[in-house]
This record gives C-alpha cells, sequence and structure tokens, in this order.
C-alpha cells in the first residue's frame, strides 16, 4: 500500500500520517487517533478502523486479534435537535 493513500476518508488521514503517529509511541488505535484524528469523523471510523488496526500490527507485529477497537462516542450520524425534543 502506498504511504500517500488516504486511509481515513471523513478526515483526509493518509497512510504516511498512521505510520509517524505508530514511529512516534502510538501503540493502540485510540492513541492514533488522538494523534491524527483518524477516526474521528462522520462516519466514527466504521470504514478506516480496520484498515487502521492492519497497520499497527504490521508495524508493531502486534497479532491483529490483540488490538483493541476504540469505543464510539454517539450520535455515529448527524441529528436534528428538533427529533431529539420530541
Amino acid at each position: 500500500m502506498k504511504e500517500d493513500v488516504i486511509i481515513c476518508r471523513c478526515e483526509e488521514v493518509t497512510k504516511e500520517e498512521i505510520v509517524a503517529a505508530i514511529r512516534a509511541g502510538a501503540r493502540t488505535l485510540a492513541g492514533i487517533r488522538k494523534r491524527t484524528r483518524a477516526g474521528m469523523g462522520l462516519c466514527q471510523g466504521s470504514t478506516c478502523m480496520p484498515l487502521i488496526a492492519q497497520i499497527l500490527a504490521e508495524e508493531t507485529r502486534m497479532p491483529l486479534e490483540e488490538i483493541e477497537l476504540p469505543s464510539t462516542r454517539p450520535p455515529a450520524k448527524p441529528v436534528k435537535l428538533k427529533d431529539i425534543a420530541r
């Protein structure tokens, strides 16, 4: 996978930025998220977190199944205030 490929489309985070965060000390998906904003967009990481987990596993040589997915914060999609007020 090329380094300039965008992994998180919502926040436009590239593989290069993710690898740099890992090499700077991020060892969890939450740590990568804090350093790069990957997974903090509209989809809340539903499309990019599996890819980021794979990159983390490759860079750290950790088994993929040992990588814990970060928590998501609702709402995962925009909600109009009038719908909440009902």
